[in-house]
């Protein structure tokens, strides 16, 4: 059970507010601010394969085989889905943004793909997480041809959600929330188990709150907590330990394309200690001003700053030690990047985890974690459970 009281959790969202309303028609929108960034650019084509701007172009997502997907977006062309032909009956219809070429087992797709880029290719832009292989095919069929990074014609769009992705996004984060709720009222147990038991259950209930994947369930006890990415292993959770839970999976909302949810509480196994206490008093402090500095035209690097200042003058600089946040959307870490650098100014749109965390080699860590809108007037956070450090008796 839990002896610190749980702030008010959102119920479960209906069907009808879950249900994703982007279609053919905001596809060809986004596909028409595509090709004006690329005349920015001075990108003449883009070869978009696996990673989040196929699905977001299209609504399908690839599967991650060696056989060759790729949508061909010439700047003032027609886009192509090339696609194999044993997997075009996944790709759903009634987009009018692009055409579709399944290519047989015997064709060559990336003769194809290059016979419909047309005969400007100076610049093209090819998908950050394509293939290797699939890049070393297109050079060298262009040998002269300028490569560059597609993330660069659209993820600062993508970075900039509409109304029905934040939809999506506050749908996976209630889900998040209820789990973490589930954890904070002592319903997962945790003393006796070993992190990896915890990793499981944990894992279990997101896809009973409707997540269709799980990306990760960390869980990090005791001095394992001082490790940010920590692999769920056999250590057992013992009383007064401070246990790290950070999770978040793809939302099930009924598409190929869900969206993502990203959470950590921390939560100790028996009356905490005063170093404990003390140290999750400036964490909560780092977290809540870096969540009130957001707004539009604050710059990205400014909310690391803040994070950053308020551990610093708590005296535990030295140990938070990675940035304050990430961007979220169909992919679980994208634009923009919450670090000393990125002077972006927010706008209205993004959404990202603004996450400070403190850690202590060898005897314990703690980070909090909220998916935040930024908003017309200031923040919109998407996970609303429990910030204290609750004390579990389970």
């Amino acid at each position: 059970m839990s002896r610190s009281p749980a702030e008010p959790t959102t119920s479960a969202p209906s069907t009808a507010s879950t249900a994703s309303t982007t279609g053919g028609a905001s596809r060809a929108a986004r596909l028409d601010h595509v090709r004006q960034h690329m005349a920015a650019r001075g990108v003449d084509a883009l070869l978009l394969s696996h990673g989040a701007d196929l699905p977001w172009l299209t609504g399908y997502r690839a599967m991650p085989l060696e056989r060759l997907t790729v949508l061909v977006v010439p700047r003032d062309g027609d886009a192509v889905l090339v696609v194999p032909g044993l997997e075009a009956a996944r790709v759903p219809g009634g987009s009018a943004s692009f055409t579709l070429r399944p290519w047989t087992e015997t064709e060559d797709p990336v003769a194809i793909a290059v016979d419909l880029l047309g005969p400007r290719t100076a610049t093209l832009g090819i998908s950050d997480r394509a293939w290797a292989t699939s890049l070393l095919a297109f050079q060298k069929r262009l040998p002269q041809t300028r490569w560059v990074a597609a993330s660069t014609v659209t993820s600062p769009l993508r970075a900039i959600k509409d109304a029905d992705e934040i939809i999506q996004l506050r749908a996976a984060a209630q889900a998040a929330d209820r789990v973490a709720a589930e954890l904070q009222a002592g319903e997962i147990p945790l003393v006796g188990r070993t992190e990896a038991e915890v990793s499981e259950d944990i894992s279990t209930r997101l896809i009973a709150q409707g997540h269709r994947r799980v990306n990760f369930a960390i869980v990090g006890s005791g001095p394992n907590g001082a490790s940010p990415h920590h692999e769920a292993g056999s250590r057992r959770i013992g009383r007064g330990d401070v246990v790290v839970c950070d999770f978040g999976g793809e939302y099930d909302n009924g598409t190929d394309v869900g969206y993502c949810s990203d959470i950590t509480r921390t939560v100790v196994t028996g009356e905490p200690e005063a170093m404990v206490t003390d140290c999750y008093r400036v964490l909560l402090a780092a977290q809540q001003a870096a969540v009130a500095c957001v707004g539009p035209g604050t710059a990205a690097e400014e909310v690391d700053a803040v994070a950053r200042r308020v551990i610093d003058d708590g005296g535990f600089g030295e140990y938070f030690i990675h940035r304050t946040g990430h961007g979220i959307g169909i992919e679980e870490h994208e634009d923009p990047y919450l670090v000393a650098g990125n002077r972006t100014p927010l706008a209205t749109g993004h959404v990202f985890s603004v996450e400070p965390g403190i850690y202590f080699p060898g005897r314990f860590g703690m980070r909090l974690e909220d998916i935040v809108v930024v908003g017309d007037d200031g923040p919109d956070p998407l996970n609303t459970v429990d910030h204290s450090l609750v004390v579990v008796d389970a």
